[in-house]
């Protein structure tokens, strides 16, 4: 019987000396204030109590300006969370967590617009009109242009898009050499479109951010050298972030130009129809097809299928459209003037952020591009009073050991310090804010060895893992 019963005394042991010394801790604890235990850390515990999503924005209420109908789940979910809030049709605030990603988002486009030589910079969002009176488009974009006068009676416009201000700039460069070709100038700003029906969100609105690049060539060739590569870093963008993108032919619109692709994310709310070959690689937007027949005009063989899809980038081989236009010149290798040859591709920052919660959530909680994520971590101690409130301890605990363990998840791991809450209501609002990791401390976290449940959003998948084992499934995670 010994050898039986030493196991079950050596148990109650550890357990013992467990709740003595989390006891202790309590006490000491208790003995210091809070803020002289953190500032002895290296980052200060980032506590869901504190952070800026109230819920008393969740519902827009009786206000008719702002109870715009939630036509989306993007748009449900998003305004239910506390991450944007309604200010007028079609324009919205961006609450922290909102920001947190569309930053993380921002880096990602960065770091493939600079990986194929784009360079950043920011342009003016009041125009003047007589740039765009000169390109011919100050009347062909009719009412979606927003437009102002100063006081001295001068037009202007909310620049939708910046053509002819990049080109315009580009031009007074006297200097501008062939060896310096291509050249590729992006910026990621607000834009403003005067949209007749804003709807779905953050999907059409009035006010948005884009990034929007133009590039400088000093041939037709080199311009659609110029072309593919920019289409090869967006594939490679939405691969990134693990959506499913698909590039279509399409029309050039009041950009103009030669060539035009989109790429769109396949969705029921799509308001762009696609056909795609089922044998080859073709794929259209339906607006630029003119016969009604189901064939394949590229294999011949194949049969189009139609689908839907939310348009989140656009990319255009303009040619010298503008460049000759404002003369958007460069010396060439005969040391005489050349008029460039130029692109522009678009990405809709805001619009990508949204249309990855609509294809990749579920009716009930926001599940993110884990790269994108607004916080990594979310980490839930026990219920103040409950049988396993002693692992409160050992939760404040974890959440340090984490941001020092862990370096790149320092500001990524926030403590849900709301434990008047149950464990269930505090899950339920982790799995609506869609925390990649959810990480429940409690009996399990007293023994020997402690063991933490951490549940994966999203996969759905629920573990049971030692400290180790945590710090391991951790140290993989991705961040922009």
């Amino acid at each position: 019987m010994e050898p039986a019963i030493y196991p079950m005394w050596q148990r109650a042991f550890h357990r013992l000396h467990r709740s003595l010394t989390l006891l202790k801790r309590s006490h000491s604890s208790c003995a210091e204030p809070v803020t002289s235990s953190r500032s002895r850390s290296s980052q200060p515990t980032l506590l869901v109590s504190r952070l800026y999503q109230p819920s008393n924005l969740r519902d827009v209420g009786q206000d008719s300006r702002l109870s715009t109908e939630m036509t989306c789940k993007s748009q449900r979910l998003m305004q239910q969370a506390g991450l944007i809030h309604p200010s007028s049709p079609g324009c919205y605030y961006y609450l922290p967590a909102t920001v947190r990603s569309m930053e993380k988002l921002v880096r990602v486009i960065d770091q493939e617009m600079q990986s194929i030589g784009g360079q950043k910079l920011d342009m003016p969002s009041l125009c003047s009109a007589d740039l765009w009176k000169t390109s011919e488009r100050w009347d062909l974009m009719g009412k979606e242009l927003f437009r102002l006068k100063d006081r001295h009676g001068a037009d202007f416009c909310l620049g939708p898009t910046h053509e002819e201000v990049v080109t315009t700039l580009v031009a007074h460069q006297a200097t501008l050499s062939y060896k310096q070709l291509p050249l590729l100038l992006y910026q990621i700003t607000r834009k403003f479109r005067d949209e007749p029906k804003p709807k779905f969100g953050l999907l059409r609105g009035r006010e948005f951010y884009m990034k929007d690049m133009y590039s400088f060539d000093v041939s037709e060739e080199a311009a659609y050298q110029t072309y593919e590569s920019v289409c090869q870093a967006y594939t490679q963008l939405f691969a990134r972030l693990g959506l499913r993108c698909v590039q279509v032919q399409a029309d050039t619109g009041n950009i103009g130009g030669k060539l035009s692709h989109e790429f769109q994310l396949p969705a029921d709310i799509g308001e762009d129809r696609l056909l795609v070959c089922g044998s080859c690689s073709f794929s259209a937007n339906v607006e630029t097809l003119s016969s009604d027949s189901s064939a394949c005009p590229q294999c011949k063989a194949g049969t189009l299928v139609e689908s839907k899809g939310i348009e989140v980038g656009h990319t255009f081989y303009l040619g010298k459209k503008y460049s000759h236009i404002f003369k958007a010149s460069f010396s060439n290798a005969q040391n005489k003037p050349s008029i460039a040859e130029m692109g522009c591709f678009g990405l809709g920052v805001t619009r990508i952020l949204a249309a990855a919660i609509e294809v990749m959530s579920t009716e009930e909680g926001i599940r993110w591009p884990g790269l994108i994520a607004p916080y990594q971590v979310c980490v839930l101690p026990p219920k103040k009073g409950s049988k396993a409130d002693e692992a409160g301890v050992v939760a404040e605990e974890l959440v340090q050991s984490l941001g020092n363990t862990l370096p790149h998840l320092r500001g990524e791991v926030v403590f849900d310090d709301r434990t008047q809450m149950t464990i269930g209501k505090r899950l339920k609002d982790a799995s609506r804010l869609g925390y990649p990791y959810v990480i429940v401390v409690g009996q399990g976290a007293l023994e020997e060895p402690p063991r933490f449940e951490v549940m994966c959003q999203q996969t759905g998948e629920t573990m049971f893992l030692s400290k180790d084992g945590l710090l391991d499934l951790l140290g993989r995670v991705e961040i922009a």
